[in-house]
């Protein structure tokens, strides 16, 4: 049976909505290509006429996944402040949910280890976030007016702690959830103590 161009599209991103989640929840090597065609509702044949092969699909859908963005989780839908950014990203909401999450929490080691085809796609989608969250820092608007070094410098400072804290928040969850959600705290404090009594 013969596919419309539009029908192929659609299985085609379903594929690839499939594989950024399930990327994310379960680590690269934690997911079949049986996984990811399961969950788009196709066969494992389907795949193959889609991508090249798995890690052409690896690397767009981490590169899809990287279109996620920084923005409140736990009903704050409207707020866009850096406070509300901070809140939600250091959340148990997110936490608990890799799969609808930040990439860089969920695949900076899987990208480290997988070489530069990978580590390139990463190293774009860091760099929007960066990019992304400085606007936020410096109260830009998204596509307009240039940001200065100390609001970029700002930006890393903060998505290395926020990033470096959800994964120790998700590693000691199991065990210690009482330690994991301090963890969460206490870089929620921190991040949003003004800036002369941050460390």
């Amino acid at each position: 049976m013969k596919v419309s161009k539009a029908q192929s599209a659609e299985n085609r991103q379903g594929i690839l909505d499939a594989a950024a989640r399930l990327y994310r929840e379960r680590g690269l090597s934690g997911v079949g290509v049986a996984d990811i065609t399961r969950d788009a509702g196709l066969t494992h044949g389907g795949l193959y006429r889609h991508f090249s092969s798995k890690d052409a699909l690896v690397r767009e859908a981490c590169a899809r996944a990287f279109d996620w963005s920084i923005a409140p989780l736990d009903g704050a839908e409207g707020a866009t402040d850096l406070a509300a950014r901070v809140n939600s990203y250091l959340s148990a909401t997110h936490r608990d949910r890799p799969g609808e999450g930040c990439p860089a929490a969920a695949l900076a080691v899987d990208a480290a280890r997988a070489g530069s085809d990978l580590s390139e796609v990463f190293a774009r989608g860091i760099e929007r976030n960066i990019d992304r969250f400085a606007r936020v820092i410096e109260e830009l608007a998204p596509d307009g007016g240039p940001i200065s070094a100390e609001g970029r410098a700002r930006a890393m400072e903060m998505l290395a702690t926020m990033v470096g804290g959800l994964v120790l928040a998700r590693a000691t969850a199991a065990a210690q959830p009482a330690l994991s959600d301090e963890i969460l705290a206490t870089l929620r404090d921190r991040l949003n103590a003004p800036e002369d009594k941050a460390v």
